[in-house]
Parts: structure tokens; sequence; C-alpha cells
């Protein structure tokens, strides 16, 4: 029996059960990759599995995204070898020295592209890509507002829209995040308790396009409110905690309002709209006009820490562990 180390949650609870043990190394399985991990995304998905907000089974190895090397190529899979370099955020059990992935969901790491920004790069990548383009569609000569404007999908998301020739405001908590979200292509940031107000002044009272909205509870009811007439609420996320219900002639009232909610899984339903993704987000490094931020890197053993360093806002970008 092959053995590595991982991560391993016993049960629901702090960032205090994740332990570093020896357990059994997967293998690849027929249209799967096994792959020697060199990065490993941190994201807000793994604290919620580790808390117990979304059920898993336990004892449980966090996390999707990881970027390395392929050791083994499992029945069945063409078009990958061993020693290729990939990327994905559909891995399982990432938290570890090896993983696996369905080929399918694994991208090939053009040359020139570090590991840790190789995996920080599926996550929190793709879902600035489909929020720019898909989830919402602003136009040249937009206004929208991004939430958490220094953070890893905001920075990001700032850029891509920024790009397309969007303006964008943003909302950050401190003075240190105000200036990276600025450096990222932001015209305005705002604080969190006054951006809907400030939004409507900045836009001579008529509101913005489009409010991109991880946050959740605490800016929910202002986004609606900075929206101009028949604009859009894209909530992506809850890191305040969950949106309560609320009363849908609200969107009426402010002027024919929409919302919606989407997750990365449904925006990459074929092979090819995978490929069309990932490409955007290369080409864009390539080209020097994406820059990603790596705000904090911490050994593997130290997974704990880091989601307690992620849960308390203490980062800024994207935050990697390192085997």
């Amino acid at each position: 029996m092959t053995t590595m180390r991982a991560i391993s949650v016993p049960h629901a609870g702090g960032p205090e059960l994740l332990e570093f043990i020896e357990v059994e190394s997967p293998t690849a399985g027929p249209g799967e990759l096994l792959v020697q991990t060199r990065a490993v995304g941190v994201n807000f998905i793994d604290t919620y599995h580790r808390s117990g907000a979304y059920q898993v089974d336990y004892p449980f190895t966090p996390g999707a995204e990881a970027s390395g090397v392929v050791l083994e190529v499992g029945p069945g899979v063409e078009g990958y070898a061993p020693g290729d370099v990939v990327t994905t955020a559909e891995g399982s059990r990432t938290y570890a020295q090896r993983f696996v992935v369905p080929a399918e969901a694994a991208v090939h790491v053009p040359g020139g592209i570090p590991h840790d920004v190789a995996a920080a790069i599926p996550l929190q990548g793709l879902t600035a890509q489909y929020l720019a383009t898909s989830a919402a569609q602003p136009q040249q000569g937009d206004t929208v507002i991004v939430h958490a404007g220094a953070g890893g999908v905001g920075l990001i998301l700032t850029q891509l829209l920024v790009a397309r020739g969007v303006r964008v405001f943003t909302t950050t908590s401190t003075e240190e995040k105000r200036e990276l979200s600025l450096a990222a292509g932001a015209t305005e940031v705002f604080g969190y308790d006054d951006f809907a107000e400030r939004a409507r002044e900045a836009t001579n009272g008529e509101g913005v396009a489009v409010v991109y909205d991880g946050v959740g509870a605490r800016t929910f009811d202002d986004s609606l409110t900075a929206l101009r007439v028949r604009g859009e609420l894209v909530l992506f996320g809850a890191a305040s905690g969950p949106v309560p219900p609320f009363d849908l002639q609200r969107l009426n009232a402010g002027g024919s309002l929409s919302v919606t909610r989407p997750s990365l899984g449904h925006f990459l339903r074929t092979p090819e709209e995978r490929a069309w993704r990932y490409a955007e987000i290369f080409d864009a490094i390539a080209a020097g006009r994406l820059d990603f931020r790596i705000g904090a890197r911490f050994p593997l053993a130290e997974a704990g820490y880091a989601h307690e360093q992620l849960e308390s806002r203490a980062t800024t970008g994207k935050v990697i562990l390192e085997p």
C-alpha cells in the first residue's frame, strides 16, 4: 500500500480540527488522472465543508482546487501523459500530497505560469470570468459595483471588467485593501456602510447596472438600493451569511430589478465551455492584462491556520497551501 500525507477533518467544527495525517494514496480510475500536488487553492467553500454548513461525510479531506504534475493516467484517458502540468477546480480531496481528478475536468497549464498561480486560477479566475461574461453582461460604459474588491475574486473580476470598458466601483474594509482595489482598476472604493448612497451620487442618482455580491446578508439590501432601473444583482456567495427570504415585490418597486444566484458548475457544462473560459484567463495572463495576487501561502500541514486567516478576512487575494 502506498501512503501519503493529507489533511483530515474528523467531524464538523472549527479550523483546529484539521489534522495532517498519513493516509492511503489514491489511484487513477477509468477516466481519471492521479496528480502530484504542487499547490492547493484555499476557498470559502472548504471552510463551509469543514464547519458543517455544507453537508459532507466525515472523516473528510477538503479541497477541489489544485495544480500539479500528472503521475498516473487512468484507463480510457487521452490527451494526457505522466509529467504533464495540470490544474483544476474540480478535483477530489486536494488538501493532500496527491489527488485524483476526472481528466475532462483538468486542463493543461501553459508554460511560464508558476504552480501557485496555476492553483489560484481555477475557482476564482473562472468565477470572475463567468461573472463578467455570462451571469451578467455589463456593456462598455456601464458602471457596476464589485463587493469585497480586494478579495481573490474581486481583484480578478475588477481587472476583467475594466478591460471590457466597464467602470467599476468596489467595497473594501481597510485602507490597504482600498489601495489594492484601486491598483486593480477600480474607479471608486467605498466602505460597506454607505456604498449605495455614494454609488448613486457618483452616477448622478441613476444607480449602477450590476452589483456583484459575494458577501450576502450584510450587503444584499443596500445592493438592491444601489441598482438602476432594470439593474441586476448577481449574488454569488454568502461570506457574511445567507440572505434571508425577501418579498419579490421589492424588485418591482426598485425598478424592475433582477436577482440571480449562479454557481460555477452551471457555467462549466461542456468541455468546450470549460476550455473557452480557461483560455480567456490564460490569454489575459500571457498578455499582461491580468495579475493574480497570491495574498498568503502556508505549508499544507498548517491548513487550519490558513482557514483561520481566511475566515477572519485577514487575507487579500488568493490563499495557497504548499505540500
